[in-house]
């Protein structure tokens, strides 16, 4: 199973000054804010619950977040592709699951706040996620993206989608699930990740990941959201608390820009030196985490054509290669091989496929969503 995770990260809860707002766990007794005592509603209950698939209590304290939950993170679960599409597969998954991240990996309880097996039965991961997702206001911190636990809702999704994609079934829980999220925190389409873009790793695997507009596109209509209220670019917002291969971009791009550090994916401290720098260089409110807001980005990546060359080459050609395009190499020279994956990358987005990157390119590459690709297929 695919976890790097680091269960409620030091610099997380810092984030979160659970200091002060934050309610921690005492056995499987959740106590909550005042504000923050709705349990599941009726509509929820197609929702398995920690109880009704009879998860262990917490080995120790769990914590909801103090800042206001801005994304959702869709994952693989690097387990088999089973055939077993059954109610007691998802709960034996939901248990295996668990007893891997308190056995295995140390935590308190499992890491992610929502499970989605193969056979589409959606459960609870995390105690008190259910709880939250009721009320709406704050989310349990999760151990399933370091920098993301106290903002971003985690969904582990049964089965390994490197070259294969999820079954129906999957896919069409999925949709309702991240449309729940969406009208319960406030959310939309556009706020939904993948892992690898957050972190480095292959989750949640590139064949599934390529499903991502169209799982975008279903959720916006779940939601009926207006597309006036999509905005033109969605970018990652990267911070000094996650690596992903979007950081190594960043990297490269402010090489190009005549800073000097290293291009390595770590969101170190000579990155967030240059990030805060090339803000109040270019009149960008300075971040103190270092985020790489919208004006960030878009000051930062340089138009592209079949004649460029150097680090912002390389960097596209980086993350294609990182999101599955295997014949991209890193050259730094425009290649046919480049030119071709940047179309395909724009087919899928519903960009005009013309080989160029642009700044709506760029932020479909570094894993943002652009308003094109909900008025596509």
């Amino acid at each position: 199973m695919h976890f790097d995770h680091t269960e409620l990260d030091r610099r997380t809860l810092l984030r979160a000054g659970l200091g002060a707002a934050a309610v921690a766990v005492v056995g499987a007794e959740l106590a909550f804010p005042s504000a923050a005592h709705a349990t599941s509603d009726s509509d929820l209950d197609w929702i398995i619950s920690c109880d009704e698939w009879d998860a262990r209590p917490p080995s120790g304290p769990l914590a909801v977040s103090a800042i206001p939950t801005n994304k959702i993170i869709v994952h693989h679960m690097a387990f088999p592709n089973v055939t077993d599409y059954s109610r007691d597969q998802a709960v034996k998954l939901a248990r295996d699951c668990q007893d891997l991240h308190m056995d295995g990996n140390g935590w308190s309880d499992t890491g992610q706040h929502f499970t989605v097996s193969r056979g589409g039965h959606v459960l609870e991961g995390r105690r008190g996620s259910l709880e939250r997702l009721a009320a709406g206001d704050r989310q349990m911190i999760s151990a399933h993206c370091p920098g993301e636990n106290g903002r971003a809702i985690g969904i582990e999704n049964e089965g390994t989608y490197v070259t294969e994609t999820p079954p129906q079934a999957l896919l069409d829980s999925l949709v309702q699930l991240c449309a729940t999220v969406g009208r319960r925190y406030g959310l939309h389409a556009h706020d939904i990740f993948g892992h690898w873009d957050f972190r480095t790793t292959a989750c949640p695997g590139a064949a599934f990941y390529r499903q991502f507009p169209e799982l975008r596109r279903r959720v916006f209509q779940e939601l009926g959201t207006s597309i006036g209220d999509v905005p033109a670019r969605r970018w990652p917002d990267l911070w000094r608390f996650v690596s992903s291969p979007a950081v190594r971009v960043v990297q490269y791009l402010l090489t190009h820009h005549g800073y000097v550090l290293p291009v390595n994916n770590a969101f170190d401290a000579a990155t967030v030196a240059a990030v805060q720098d090339w803000q109040a260089r270019n009149g960008i409110p300075v971040d103190v985490d270092a985020t790489v807001t919208a004006p960030t980005w878009e000051t930062l990546a340089p138009e592209l054509d079949k004649h460029a060359t150097g680090a912002p080459v390389s960097a596209v050609q980086f993350i294609l290669n990182a999101k599955g395009y295997a014949d991209v190499a890193v050259t730094g020279e425009f290649d046919h091989a480049t030119k071709k994956a940047v179309q395909d990358l724009q087919r899928l987005h519903g960009l005009h496929p013309n080989g160029k990157v642009s700044t709506s390119t760029w932020c479909a590459l570094v894993g943002g969503v652009v308003r094109q690709s909900f008025q596509a297929g």
